[in-house]
């Protein structure tokens, strides 16, 4: 260990988002909500993949690691973030910290993987259906999953092995409620240029290779879909891909704002706002969007209810 080392600063402050006692109840309220909604949403869309065999198929193995890793996400930053709207000292000790965002970056680097998973089961889905379980087997599925995983982990890992490089010596008031790399870097008393420099590429690789996949996906899907002489064919293939089509549009698009533009480490005033969206919003979204659109979840939600109000004995 160096002599910078010894002087690293081990506890920081998370400010969050207020100062403001009269605010702090009604944020409470409001972000516990979307964590407990954002679990029940996520945890159960699981169970019911689990529970329903005819749900086994790669998309819904796909969909279901997508809800354990915003699940995930929720894990590892709303229970902290809760606590310290009450907390007096708001404390998070560096360990905690470089926790925090390890496994932040492990849920959203692998969501980026499904997402692109997703839409290369969709195309083959819509552009060969005849080929699909050939060519979309559950051991391709599997593969695609344990890929996303070892990616994220290293991804992950980079990235905390970076920020053990720096030394933080000055002020430990960080300005955000969780610990992420821009907030991190500013309060370093070492330069972060290669940290600043790391981030985009490897945040901007895995975004652009997932992104051009997702493209090039759904470009042919849409050239398929318009060549469909069938109306109500073309309104069904779009009717399956448009729930994962918004659900990648909202999420790369906001990872893209948040961690891609090389301007960020300097715009402090933009990170909670984007970052509530991707930690808060995505998640508590996501289960919402792709079971309230999809008939297959809603027919085996409805299909569990009436087993279980069937096999609940009455009263004589």
């Amino acid at each position: 260990m160096t002599k910078d080392n010894h002087s690293m600063t081990t506890e920081f402050i998370l400010t969050g988002f207020t100062d403001e006692p009269e605010l702090k109840p009604l944020l409470f309220v409001v972000f516990f909500a979307i964590y407990l909604i954002t679990m029940v949403g996520n945890l159960g869309l699981v169970i019911l993949i689990y529970m329903e065999r005819r749900l086994h198929t790669p998309m819904y193995i796909f969909l279901g690691n997508l809800a354990v890793m915003d699940s995930c996400c929720s894990c590892a930053i709303t229970p902290k973030m809760l606590e310290n709207f009450y907390s007096e000292d708001r404390m998070i000790s560096l360990y905690e910290c470089m926790g925090q965002f390890y496994f932040f970056c492990l849920a959203e680097t692998v969501d980026c993987f499904l997402l692109a998973a997703m839409a290369y089961d969709r195309y083959v889905a819509i552009c060969s259906p005849l080929q699909y379980h050939t060519r979309m087997s559950m051991k391709l599925c599997v593969q695609m999953i344990i890929g996303a995983y070892i990616a994220g982990n290293l991804h992950s890992m980079v990235h905390v092995g970076l920020l053990f490089r720096l030394t933080f010596c000055g002020s430990n008031h960080i300005n955000h409620f969780f610990c992420d790399v821009f907030p991190l870097y500013r309060l370093s008393c070492v330069d972060p240029y290669i940290n600043e420099l790391m981030l985009p590429i490897l945040a901007g690789s895995i975004q652009i290779f997932t992104n051009i996949t997702v493209l090039i996906s759904y470009l042919y899907i849409l050239f398929t879909i318009f060549k469909m002489k069938s109306k109500e064919g073309r309104g069904k293939a779009l009717s399956t891909c448009a729930s994962h089509f918004l659900s990648v549009s909202i999420f790369y698009g906001s990872l893209l704002f948040g961690y891609v533009q090389p301007s960020s480490v300097k715009e402090e005033d933009k990170d909670i706002p984007v970052a509530v969206f991707y930690t808060q919003v995505i998640p508590l979204l996501n289960p919402f969007i792709y079971s309230l659109r999809n008939k297959e979840v809603i027919h085996s939600v409805k299909r569990i209810l009436m087993y279980k109000s069937h096999s609940i004995p009455k009263k004589t």
